[in-house]
């Protein structure tokens, strides 16, 4: 069982762990297939693959690797070494045939996909070697695209160039990106990237340099690759992607060996994740269900197809002797090979067919799972070289690509449904109907109330109308009967007397008659007045009844306007329920999700505790309470009377707690003070732990260990823990608030080791990168111990000093352009400017760009131009505007030097030309 040591880069106390695997690594039967009638299309998707297309469900379709060859020109050295002999490498385009020159009489052949000639423009390696693989990227497969081959030969050209000068030079990174932009449509879909690179067996994001120790998560049931805490930077446009190449390209590890005057000493892994909406397959629903038809619609969550494509630009495979690598440039060039050898070994079992295919030998190996015997479209450009020189690295190089066309992959789409975007569909199809039936719920409420007010007006006026009617009818009536009555009593009173007095009168007898006739007369006519009367008020009463009728018939109306207010309630209550299923149903997913993540990351801590074990040999179950714990970290070796399993730090701090393990840091044992403090390191390494431990009191622990302890290795680990928790904006200003420059400044005094002085430089660094902390840094003597540590002249003491100082001049910079700082530069005034000027030519890449990063800064504020001219800063500022291999800082330093008056003018004085 292989383990690694902890190591620390950018100031960072961190830890890799090399986890063996014994389960097999499934792979699909081996069946033929026809890797040069897959795609054929003249535009990027006129016709999908033909073995792509049958790809619907889990089982997937075969694919192998393909491979292509491509033949670098011979460059100047070679024209003039090589000048009296042929060419080791004989192609033959035409039937994909490549000879291999053992001497002039005898070579040997092999058979390749695609061959390449020294002719062979960058436009056509894209078509031959990348366009497939995007195509089936672009409809929903994984893929990837890697250069393999010896240093020197072309990989980098071919897979990274930018071609920002010459549009033809651009390499396969910036077509695939350009096709991908152009197919895709950003309204509905979206396209992201990660830029990493693996260096020293340690995975660093591109994108964000202080992400320096990326983990590699994989799903137990799929066997899929991710790295969760690598940057996700969603892709716009073309400019912004080639941006972000060339700020990767900046961060990249090079260095110049005999091979190549700027060799590549990491693997570099550009992964593209493209999100494509499509639409749902229709349901066979009856049309007599067709509400529940449309709601069904309504209900089926959108597919979103998942493409990734993985383009790797793999370090060169070197000899040791060949290269000329020595120092920290050849453990690079140890860890490189041993990666390439981890990955031959893969591809040579899975060509095998072999039971097992040693995946955990290499990280490189465990990203690359998918690519080799996987579910992803692999395609491989290997790049040779011509001379006979390097012929046995150029044999090499082809039989790694013949094993590699025996690989077999198994194409599987990526298709899930989109929950999510279910969710906000339906949580807006809520608020419209809640708004919509808000809106008519006040609408019918308004009516209701204009109808019943109407009604009442209409029905007071009724009845206003009614009773003047009435009173008006009963007023002139009584007045004409009363009057009628009246002329008949003086009719009658008449004829009284005059048949009183006058009865033989001749014709009384007959006008009393009339009299009398005329009062029935009057009578009669009054009972019909009467009866008309009646009739009137009939009709009043049956006009009033309509009235009532037309308030009824209303009411009805509010009825029914409140039964479908209830309908529609019912049908909202529906539809909440159906979200809330939904809901439960997206929480059941996510915690399933999270069980997963949780048995990953236990099984993760397992493998750790593997590489990094308290316990060196088995150790028993972690007893709760703090007396286990002080057991098992003083305890070397305790033999397992159970199943022989191991008590990993994961369960130490699941099962014991953090302040128990904090509790330690003050045990009287040094041994048990020693692992305490490493088992804090560990946990702080983890940016998920770095609050729990700050609010626990652990970074107080750190700094007592520091103050009281006389112990090189506490001093070490402790450091290294406060650098990770440094890392952070807020922890940095506790750090500062509890005097923690003050010690570390000590520390770096007392202490001698390399790696320790190491630890506390990237700590100090790390507080460097703090505008609002500068002064009192400066002050409690922080740039005074970076400067002091240069005594080690480790280079990788030095390497974390000149990011600590590049730090603080970029801060200056920043402050003295927004106005809130004027004076000289600090690091002038503290003596730094003679270590900057010495070391900006410094063979280690690492020192010297840093150097040069700050010697810009600081040209940036024109009252330090006088000091760096009389310090000789002026001369190395021209050199690095002419010379520097980073473009960024070349850019910068030419910048500054056109923008200062003073350089100018000193410029002149000394005729530079610049």
């Amino acid at each position: 069982m292989a383990t690694t040591a902890s190591i620390y880069r950018n100031g960072n106390y961190s830890r890799n762990s090399l986890i063996t695997n014994n389960n097999k690594v499934e792979r699909p039967p081996s069946v033929n297939s026809n890797p040069k009638n897959s795609l054929k299309s003249k535009s990027l998707r006129k016709s999908a693959p033909a073995a792509l297309g049958a790809a619907k469900d889990d089982t997937g379709v075969p694919g192998r690797v393909r491979v292509a060859v491509r033949l670098r020109p011979r460059n100047a050295e070679e024209m003039v070494a090589d000048a009296d002999f042929a060419d080791c490498v004989e192609l033959q385009p035409e039937v994909k045939r490549l000879k291999l020159r053992k001497n002039n009489w005898d070579s040997d052949t092999y058979e390749f996909d695609e061959l390449l000639t020294e002719f062979a423009s960058q436009k056509r390696v894209y078509e031959v070697v990348a366009k497939p693989v995007v195509e089936s990227v672009l409809d929903g497969y994984n893929g990837t695209v890697m250069a393999y081959g010896q240093t020197g030969t072309g990989k980098t050209y071919t897979l990274g160039r930018l071609g920002e000068e010459d549009t033809a030079a651009r390499g396969i990174m910036v077509r695939a990106m350009e096709d991908i932009l152009a197919d895709v449509s950003l309204e509905t879909n979206s396209v992201s990237i990660s830029y990493l690179q693996l260096y020293m067996e340690t995975i660093q994001d591109l994108l964000n340099p202080s992400n320096d120790n990326i983990s590699i998560v994989e799903d137990p049931k799929n066997g899929d690759v991710s790295l969760p805490g690598a940057s996700l930077v969603e892709i716009r446009n073309q400019q912004s992607f080639v941006e972000l190449l060339r700020l990767g390209e900046a961060h990249r590890f090079a260095a110049n060996t005999k091979l190549n005057a700027e060799s590549s000493r990491s693997h570099a892994i550009l992964m593209v994740h493209v999100k494509r909406s499509v639409k749902g397959r229709d349901s066979d629903l009856s049309s007599e269900n067709g509400n529940n038809s449309r709601m069904v619609k309504i209900l089926e969550p959108p597919i979103v197809r998942k493409g990734k494509l993985v383009i790797v630009d793999l370090a060169g495979s070197e000899r040791i002797d060949k290269s000329g690598s020595e120092g920290h440039t050849l453990e690079e060039a140890k860890s490189i090979n041993l990666s390439l050898s981890a990955l031959g070994k893969c591809i040579n079992a899975l060509a095998e067919n072999s039971a097992h295919v040693p995946v955990r030998d290499s990280k490189l190996t465990r990203l690359l799972r998918d690519s080799f015997g996987g579910t992803a479209r692999t395609s491989l450009i290997i790049t040779i070289g011509p001379s006979p020189r390097h012929r046995g690295e150029t044999a090499s190089t082809i039989m790694f690509g013949q094993r590699a066309m025996k690989v077999e992959n198994m194409l599987k789409l990526k298709e899930e449904f989109d929950y999510k975007s279910l969710s906000r569909r339906l949580e807006l199809q809520l608020d419209k109907f809640i708004a919509e039936h808000e809106r008519q719920q006040k609408a019918f409420e308004e009516e209701i109330e204009r109808v019943t007010m109407e009604a009442q007006n209409r029905i007071s006026e009724s009845e206003r109308n009614n009773a003047d009617a009435l009173e008006k009818e009963r007023t002139k009536y009584q007045k004409e009967y009363m009057e009628s009555i009246k002329k008949l009593e003086e009719k009658w009173m008449m004829n009284q007397q005059k048949h009183a007095g006058g009865e033989n009168i001749p014709g009384l007898k007959d006008e009393s008659s009339n009299a009398i006739s005329y009062g029935k007369d009057s009578r009669i006519a009054n009972i019909e007045e009467l009866a008309e009367m009646k009739r009137k008020l009939q009709k009043e009463t049956l006009l009033r009844k309509v009235a009532e009728g037309e308030v009824n018939i209303l009411k009805s109306q509010l009825a029914g306007l409140k039964k479908s207010e209830a309908s529609a309630k019912s049908d909202i209550s529906k539809l909440q329920k159906m979200l809330e299923d939904v809901g439960r149903q997206k929480e059941k997913l996510e915690g399933e999700i999270a069980t997963l993540q949780s048995q990953l990351l236990q099984i993760s801590f397992e493998a750790d505790e593997t590489a990094r074990r308290i316990d060196k040999g088995g150790s028993e179950e972690v007893l709760g309470g703090l007396d286990s714990l002080m057991l098992q970290v003083r305890q070397p070796q305790i033999n397992d009377s159970g199943n022989g399993e191991k008590a990993s730090i994961a369960k130490i701090f699941e099962q014991v707690g953090l302040q128990k393990i904090l509790s330690l840091l003050e045990a009287e044992d040094a041994d048990v003070r020693i692992h305490a403090v490493k088992l804090v390191a560990n946990l702080a390494a983890e940016e998920k732990n770095q609050e729990k431990i700050v609010e626990a009191g652990g970074l107080k622990s750190l700094l007592t260990l520091l103050r009281s302890s006389k112990d090189e290795t506490i001093y070490r680990v402790a450091a290294g823990a406060i650098a990770n928790l440094a890392m952070n904006e807020t922890n940095q200003e506790l750090i500062m608030a509890q005097g923690g420059i003050r010690l570390l400044s000590m520390t770096a005094g007392n202490a001698e080791d390399p790696q320790t002085l190491r630890m506390i430089a990237g700590a100090i660094a790390n507080l460097c990168g703090n505008d609002k902390l500068q002064m009192k840094l400066r002050g409690e003597g922080g740039i005074k111990a970076l400067l002091g540590m240069v005594r080690c002249r480790h280079p990788d003491v030095l390497a974390q000093v000149a990011r600590g100082i590049a730090n603080f001049a970029k801060c200056e910079s920043k402050a003295s352009t927004q106005g809130t700082k004027a004076g000289r530069s600090l690091l002038i005034e503290d003596g730094a400017l003679p270590w900057i000027v010495q070391n900006a030519k410094s063979e280690a890449a690492q020192i010297r760009h840093h150097v040069e990063l700050a010697l810009c800064h600081l040209a940036q504020h024109e009252v330090n131009a006088k000091d760096m001219i009389s310090g000789g800063a002026l001369w190395e500022l021209v050199r690095v505007s002419r010379d520097c291999l980073r473009e960024d800082i070349r850019t910068l330093a030419h910048r500054t030097l056109t923008s200062s008056p003073t350089f100018q003018a000193e410029m002149r004085r000394l005729r530079i030309d610049h």
